[in-house]
C-alpha cells in the first residue's frame, strides 16, 4: 500500500509545476504515438520499420553508443528474421510475461554474443527490463507501464511502498506494476488533474485514455522534486556531509570556521530546541532573518573548505550549502517563517560538549537613535538619482525657483549631518531607486546629501502603498514637496521592503586565489597570464575564444579569481548568450503585469548597479557563447557605453529616460567557440571594443606534462599522442585549421580506466569528428580506427 496523503502531495506538487513539467516530458506521449503510428509486425523491411518506431525513443532508449535502442535495431539489421520472433513473442499475450521477457532477454543475449557486437568498454545488450518494458508499453500503452529500477525503488521509498524485491529480480517488473495501478485508482477520482493531462495532448501525442503514460510521468516527478512535507530533507541516504561528532567538535574550537557570530546562531539554535525557522530565531534574539541565513551559509562553505566534504548535487530552493549544518521541512501554517531547520545529530551532540556561555544569547539592544530619516522626492524629468555616483554629492535648494519655500519647509531646517534619506524618483519612475545620507546641514540656501547605495532592484511605489504602517506617513498622506519626514518605524518598514529586494552581502573572510593558482588550474604559462591579465585591464573588455575543450569557461572565472585575489563569487555573475536573448533580458524592458506593463531591469544593469554600489571594488561579468547572440540587439546603446573611454559616463537610455552608465570597475569577459560553424563573426563596430585571446590545446603545457605523468598509465599517454596526431591532422585541413582542434580539457580529472577513457573517444571525441569531416566518411572512419585501436591494443 502507497501512503495516500505523501501521494496526494506529490500530485499537488505535479500540478503546480505542470507547466514546465509538459514542456519537458510530453516527449513519452508523442514517442507512444510514434510507434503506434509506424509499428508492422509483418513489415517486409523489418528493420528499417523498428527504426522508425522507435524514432522518437531516445530519451527512454538512450541511443548514443550501443544502448537499448542502438542494440536492438543493429541486432535487426543484422538478422531481421530473428527479432521479428522475439517481437512476436514478447507481444503475445497469451503467455505468461516472466517467460516471455526471459525468452526476449535470451535471444538479445545470444545474438549479440554471436554476431561479436560487444565492444571493449560495452559488454551488455542492454535489452533488460527496463527496455523491455518500454517496448511492451509501446505496444500495450492502455495495460502496461514503464519501468526503471531507480525510479522504482526511490518512488516506492517515498511513498511507503513496501514490495519492493532484490535488484535483479524479474519480479521487480509485476511488483511495480501493481504500485502503479495503486496510483492509477488514486487518480482515477481527480477529474481536474485528468482533464488537465488530456488538454496538453494534441495530434501527435497518444490519447491516453486509460493514464498509463500520466501514471509513468507522476512516478518520474515524485522521484525528482522536493516535498514540502512533515519529512525531514535530506533524508540520510540522499545526503550526508559524513561529519562525525569529533569532528564537529574539533571545528567547533576553530574560531575562523565558528566565528562569533557563527557561534551565536549555533546557540541561539540550542536554546531554542535545535530546530526553528529564521524568522523565529530572528523574533526571539534579535538581527534580521537574512542574518541567520548567510551566517549559516558561510559557514558551511568554511566547514566544506577544512574537510572536504560533499556538498549536495542540486541546489533545491536554496539548499547547497545548509544541508552540511541542518536538515530541514517547510514550516506548518502556525509558525513564523517557511522553513524550519534542524541541527544535525553529530552537530547538535558535539554542540553539548562545548562551553558557549561567553557567547550573547540576545542581541543588545541599541540606543535610542538620534539619527533622523528622511523621504526625499526627485522629478526625474528634472533629474535624477542615476545622475550621481556613490559617493558622490548633490546640493538640494530649500527654495523652489520662483524663490518661494519648499513645501514642509521645516523639514530642511531640521535635517542633520548623518541623517538617512530614502530616494525616490516620481512619475514616470514612481520607485525608490537609491539611499542616501545628509552631508551638509541646511547654509540658508541648500542642503547637500550624499548618494551612499544605487538599488540593484528598485522598489514599486504599487509595494509601499498598501502597507498598513505607512499609511500616515507624511509623503502617503499628501506626496506634494520634496522631503518629508519618516518616522524610525516608517524607515524600518521601508527598509524592509528594500533589504527583501536588495540584500546586503554577508561580509566574510573568502579564500585566497592568486596567479599562480590560476597557472597551475588553467595550464597556461607565466607570461601567457600576465598578457592575459594586462589585455582585460586595459580593455575592459575580452573574448577568450578557441577551440571545444581548452578550458575557457573554466578559465573564465579563475581570470577574475586571480585579479579578484581571492574566491569570491558575489563579483561575478555568469550568463550565456543564445539567439533569443534580447535587449530586454540584458538591460531592461517592458513586461506583461496584470492589465498593464511593467519596466522590468535586466541582469545587467542591475551587475552594473552593484558594481556602482562598490566603486572600489572589480566585477567581472562574464558571458558564455557570447558569438550565439545577436551583440548589436542585446548591447544596444552600451555598445558605447562598455568601451574603455566610455567607462563612467552617462547616456540617456531609451526605454527608461533615465541616465546610465558602465562603472570602471566592472570587466566582461566573453567566451566564443572558433569551431561553431553555424555562428555569425563578430562584426567590426564590436570587435574593435574587444580584446581578443586565444586559447589553444595544452597538451605541451608543464601542468598537463605533469598531471599526464603523475597518472602513470600507458593508455592516457596512447590516447593523448593519437589526439596530437588528430590535431595536427585538424590544423592542417584547409577546411578547419586550428580553430577547431581538440581540447585538453577532455582529459582532465580522469581516474584512467578503460571504460572512462573509451567514454570519452565514444561520446565526445568521435561526436566531434563526425560534425567536422560530415562530407569525408573515409576520414572519419580512420580515426575511428585509430582511436578504437587505443583500446585494443
Amino acid at each position: 500500500m502507497v501512503d495516500k496523503a505523501v501521494l496526494a502531495e506529490i500530485i499537488e506538487a505535479y500540478r503546480a509545476n505542470f507547466t514546465q513539467v509538459d514542456r519537458e516530458e510530453r516527449y513519452k506521449w508523442e514517442a507512444v504515438a510514434c510507434f503506434q503510428n509506424n509499428w508492422d509486425m509483418d513489415a517486409p523491411d523489418f528493420a528499417l520499420m523498428l527504426k522508425n518506431a522507435l524514432a522518437k525513443a531516445q530519451n527512454l532508449l538512450p541511443s548514443s553508443g550501443y544502448y537499448a535502442k542502438k542494440m536492438i535495431t543493429a541486432l535487426a539489421e543484422r538478422d531481421p528474421g530473428i527479432v521479428r520472433s522475439a517481437f512476436s513473442n514478447l507481444f503475445d499475450e497469451t503467455k505468461p510475461i516472466f517467460e516471455r521477457v526471459k525468452i526476449f532477454k535470451k535471444t538479445a543475449e545470444d545474438m549479440s554474443a554471436k554476431l561479436s557486437l560487444n565492444k571493449p568498454s560495452i559488454k551488455n545488450h542492454n535489452q533488460e527490463l527496463h527496455a523491455i518494458s518500454v517496448y511492451l508499453s509501446f505496444a500495450y500503452p492502455d495495460k502496461y507501464y514503464i519501468y526503471k529500477r531507480g525510479l522504482f525503488a526511490e518512488f516506492a521509498k517515498r511513498v511507503g511502498y513496501t514490495n519492493v524485491p532484490k535488484r535483479g529480480d524479474d519480479k521487480n517488473l509485476l511488483c511495480y506494476f501493481a504500485m502503479c495501478d495503486e496510483i492509477l485508482s488514486f487518480i482515477a477520482e481527480d477529474k481536474d488533474l485528468l482533464q488537465l493531462s488530456r488538454s496538453r495532448l494534441d495530434e501527435n501525442c497518444f490519447a491516453d485514455e486509460n493514464y498509463h503514460m500520466l501514471v509513468m510521468d507522476i512516478v518520474y516527478f515524485g522521484c525528482n522534486c522536493t516535498l514540502k512535507s512533515h519529512l525531514w530533507w535530506p533524508a540520510e541516504t540522499e545526503y550526508n556531509p559524513g561529519i562525525s561528532k569529533e569532528e564537529w567538535l574539533r571545528l567547533l574550537k576553530n574560531r575562523e570556521i565558528f566565528t562569533p557570530d557563527a557561534l551565536a546562531v549555533m546557540r541561539r539554535m540550542k536554546d531554542i530546541g535545535g530546530m526553528a525557522t529564521c524568522t523565529e530565531l530572528s523574533k526571539k534574539y534579535g538581527e534580521s532573518p537574512n542574518f541567520y541565513n548567510g551566517v549559516s551559509v558561510h559557514l558551511a562553505k568554511r566547514v566544506v573548505e577544512v574537510m572536504g566534504c560533499p556538498v549536495m548535487e542540486k541546489d533545491n530552493w536554496g539548499s547547497k550549502w545548509w544541508p552540511i549544518l541542518f536538515v530541514g521541512r517547510y514550516a506548518t501554517k502556525e509558525t513564523a517563517g517557511s522553513y524550519v531547520w534542524k541541527l544535525r545529530r553529530e552537530l547538535d551532540e558535539a554542540l553539548d560538549l562545548i562551553d558557549m556561555s561567553d557567547i550573547p544569547l540576545f542581541v543588545p539592544e541599541k540606543p535610542a537613535s538620534k539619527r533622523q530619516y528622511w523621504w526625499l522626492n526627485a522629478n526625474p524629468k528634472i533629474w535624477s538619482f542615476g545622475q550621481i555616483r556613490v559617493g558622490e554629492e548633490q546640493g538640494y535648494t530649500i527654495f523652489n525657483a520662483n524663490g518661494n519655500k519648499r513645501r514642509i519647509f521645516q523639514n530642511f531646517l531640521d535635517a542633520r549631518v548623518g541623517d538617512i534619506v530614502i530616494g525616490y524618483e516620481s512619475t514616470p519612475v514612481k520607485q525608490i531607486v537609491a539611499l542616501c545620507k545628509i552631508s551638509r546641514e541646511s547654509d540658508g540656501e541648500s542642503i547637500l546629501f550624499e548618494k551612499t547605495e544605487s538599488l540593484i532592484s528598485p522598489v514599486d511605489y504599487d509595494v509601499l502603498k498598501n502597507i498598513e504602517g505607512l499609511r500616515e506617513s507624511e509623503y502617503f498622506v499628501n506626496p506634494q514637496g520634496s522631503l518629508f519626514k519618516l518616522t524610525e518605524q516608517e524607515y524600518n518598514i521601508i527598509m524592509d521592503e528594500i533589504r527583501d529586494a536588495n540584500p546586503q552581502a554577508y561580509n566574510e573572510s573568502k579564500p585566497a586565489y592568486c596567479k599562480d593558482d590560476f597557472i597551475n588550474d588553467v595550464y597556461m604559462d607565466e607570461a601567457q597570464y600576465d598578457s592575459l591579465a594586462a589585455l582585460l585591464e586595459r580593455k575592459k573588455n575580452i573574448i577568450l575564444q578557441g577551440p571545444p575543450g581548452v578550458g575557457k569557461t573554466f578559465a573564465a572565472k579563475r581570470l577574475a579569481y586571480s585579479i579578484l585575489g581571492e574566491i569570491d563569487d558575489e563579483k561575478i555573475e555568469f550568463i550565456q548568450f543564445h539567439q533569443n536573448y534580447s535587449y530586454e533580458d540584458f538591460m531592461m524592458g517592458y513586461k506583461p503585469q496584470g492589465d498593464a506593463f511593467e519596466l522590468k531591469y535586466g541582469i545587467f544593469y542591475k551587475f552594473c548597479q552593484r558594481a556602482e554600489n562598490n566603486p572600489n571594488e572589480k566585477f567581472f561579468f562574464i558571458i558564455d557563447e557570447i558569438n550565439r547572440g545577436n551583440m548589436s540587439k542585446i548591447f544596444g546603446e552600451l555598445l558605447m557605453l562598455i568601451e574603455e573611454g566610455y567607462r563612467g559616463k552617462r547616456i540617456t537610455l531609451a526605454y527608461s529616460g533615465m541616465p546610465f552608465t558602465v562603472p570602471e570597475n566592472l570587466y566582461i569577459i566573453g567566451m566564443m567557440n572558433t569551431a561553431d560553424r553555424s555562428l555569425a563573426l563578430i562584426d567590426y563596430a564590436l570587435r574593435r571594443r574587444f580584446g581578443f585571446f586565444a586559447f589553444s590545446p595544452a597538451f605541451e603545457n608543464a601542468g598537463f606534462r605533469n598531471y599526464q605523468e603523475k597518472l602513470g598509465s600507458d593508455i592516457f599517454d596512447a590516447l593523448i599522442e593519437k589526439i596530437k596526431r588528430l590535431n595536427r591532422a585538424i590544423a592542417e585541413d584547409p577546411v578547419l585549421g586550428e580553430g577547431f582542434q581538440i581540447g585538453h580539457s577532455y582529459f582532465c580529472g580522469l581516474s584512467c580506466s578503460e571504460e572512462r577513457i573509451a567514454e570519452i573517444i565514444e561520446y565526445d571525441i568521435l561526436p566531434t569528428i563526425s560534425e567536422y569531416w560530415f562530407d569525408n566518411t573515409e576520414k572519419v572512419e580512420y580515426w575511428k580506427r585509430e582511436l578504437h585501436g587505443i583500446l585494443d591494443d
